[in-house]
């Protein structure tokens, strides 16, 4: 037998939890993270539930037309639930060249070493179920590998337990990204050819920030200002020289506009005009004064 107890009196903690584990053994503490807390409860729940919410899947396949395992949701893409063994030749049939799996192992029913040996690629992202969606880089991942297969036009299998969440989420982020959808656009559209799909809150998040996240993910993190400045030595110098009259500072412009470093660039063009009127100077870039 086993019962576990809180040991923190302060309900406003929100960092740790400290629980005293009581079994025919004895006590033994432990610290629990709240950050933690509500995956590892829905994890547990996802465990107990899963066969039963699977058989109740297969029952309603079995005697409802419409309550499908899997739907072409695209021309390349096939939205469904956790595929038996038996399904794989079935799948091959279809054409299908790659198996997204967002199952954890305990809900996994086919080996990748199966659909491998039926020439099926086998993309594998392991996603709590229930409230939870992938990570963006995940989600990149999947997005790419669909359109990796439909470029070759070969069909990917989108699946998590049931295709109603996690699996959904990949399809939208893809239909978003290469369909040009809007998140509303394509949920509707995925609705048309699978009802029952629902998304949780952090699922349907996902989908509306990962055209942001790809685009700047995307974007160079040294950008620069979009000036061009070519700076010689002599660009630097012998402005008190008679052989250096009529000399200027060569500025390509790449975007025509005003930017900082043109502004800074004029007042180095102005201090440099301005000392070789008076006694000769050696300047360096750094040495300018700031404007």
């Amino acid at each position: 037998m086993m019962k576990i107890e809180d040991l923190d009196l302060d309900d406003n903690s929100n960092i740790d939890r400290t629980v005293e584990i009581k079994n025919d053994y004895g006590k033994q503490q432990m610290i629990v993270r709240n950050v933690d807390a509500k995956r590892v409860l829905v994890g547990a729940g996802a465990r107990i539930l899963f066969y039963p919410t699977l058989l109740y899947n297969v029952c309603r396949n079995k005697i409802q037309s419409e309550f499908r395992w899997w739907d072409q949701v695209d021309q390349f893409i096939l939205l469904g639930a956790v595929p038996f063994p038996k399904d794989v030749p079935r799948l091959k049939e279809l054409d299908v060249g790659g198996v997204i799996t967002l199952n954890e192992p305990y809900e996994t029913l086919v080996p990748t070493s199966l659909y491998r040996a039926y020439g099926i690629d086998n993309l594998v992202i392991p996603t709590r179920d229930y409230l939870f969606a992938p990570s963006f880089v995940d989600i990149d991942r999947a997005v790419n590998f669909i359109h990796r297969n439909a470029t070759r036009g070969k069909t990917t299998y989108v699946h998590c337990k049931a295709g109603r969440g996690r699996s959904t989420t990949i399809v939208l982020c893809y239909l978003v990204e290469y369909k040009n959808m809007t998140p509303v656009s394509a949920l509707e559209y995925v609705r048309s050819r699978r009802p029952r799909v629902l998304l949780a809150p952090s699922q349907w998040k996902a989908v509306q920030e990962y055209k942001h996240w790809r685009s700047v993910s995307k974007t160079p993190a040294s950008a620069s200002s979009g000036d061009v400045v070519l700076i010689t030595k002599a660009d630097l110098e012998g402005y008190h020289s008679p052989s250096s009259k009529g000399k200027e500072l060569a500025i390509v412009p790449r975007v025509a506009r005003t930017s900082p470093m043109i502004a800074k660039l004029s007042c180095l063009f102005a201090s440099l005009k301005a000392s070789s009127i008076s006694s000769p100077v050696s300047l360096k870039l750094t040495e300018t004064p700031a404007c």
